[in-house]
């Protein structure tokens, strides 16, 4: 069965809660909250995963980077005081401040140690299209698989025909969470498009309308492969952009975006 889930960023307590109340109030088809682990914040994704518990199922990002492997890993004890039973490694960016301890840990030394130290957890990895070859990704997939993941969370994409590509890539069965999330300014469109390199159609436009529709199309696409989809609101209000696609578990009004050549 298809699950849903919302990303919240845990920029403040009050304003965490805030969020999860709309959501419980409003997106009756979400399930799942998976909370990114942002430095600039003080609220840990796993501490905000716990905000979210017991009415939601609660996915943590951890950043391989931050753990040192001579120490217990710090997020153990509340995952277990919650219940939390999955979560998504990444590598994660070395901070902005410079004075921040990092260490030489990357998602696969992650991943294989909470295959020994915490076997109970389901263990997600990330899926980024853009970042290298379509062979090289894959073959980072595989090797964080044979590490212990048992499936993806990708970055957002714009573009069902590149999401499809990697849909037959992928061995038959693999979880998958397929991501999409909000464009709303030039600016956010070129960030994607310069920094990312993320593939968008031509007629992509950084308004609600399109990112709605766009929303209920990988909603449906994701429904359709019996896998999984998380929405990313950036600049938006969560009910601004879901309201509505998002109501229940039957399948959303579609106004899909035109299918043309990627730019």
């Amino acid at each position: 069965m298809t699950r849903v889930s919302v990303e919240l960023v845990p920029r403040s307590r009050s304003g965490l809660r805030a969020e999860l109340a709309e959501v419980a109030a409003h997106l009756r088809g979400v399930d799942t909250i998976n909370v990114p682990d942002l430095t600039r914040y003080s609220l840990r994704s796993w501490a905000g995963c716990g905000f979210a518990r017991p009415g939601f199922a609660a996915i943590p990002h951890l950043r391989a980077v931050d753990f040192n492997p001579r120490e217990p890993l710090p997020f153990l004890p509340l995952l277990a005081q919650h219940g939390i039973e999955e979560v998504l490694v990444i590598t994660g960016d070395a901070p902005a401040d410079m004075s921040a301890r990092v260490y030489d840990v990357d998602a696969v030394d992650l991943i294989r140690r909470l295959g020994r130290e915490a076997p109970h957890l389901r263990v997600y990895a990330g899926l980024d299209p853009y970042r290298q070859s379509f062979v090289r990704e894959r073959d980072y997939l595989e090797r964080k698989m044979d590490a212990g993941a048992c499936g993806f969370f990708t970055q957002p994409f714009f573009d069902l025909r590149v999401a499809d590509t990697w849909a037959d890539l992928l061995p038959e069965g693999t979880p998958v969470w397929w991501g999409a999330t909000s464009i709303l300014t030039e600016a956010s469109f070129n960030y994607w498009r310069a920094r990312n390199h993320a593939v968008f159609p031509r007629t992509f436009a950084p308004t609600l309308d399109s990112n709605r529709a766009f929303a209920a199309e990988l909603l449906q696409f994701a429904r359709q492969r019996g896998q999984h989809a998380y929405f990313m609101p950036v600049k938006v209000n969560v009910l601004d952009y879901l309201g509505g696609l998002l109501a229940g578990h039957q399948a959303p009004p579609t106004q899909a975006l035109p299918r043309q050549n990627a730019v």
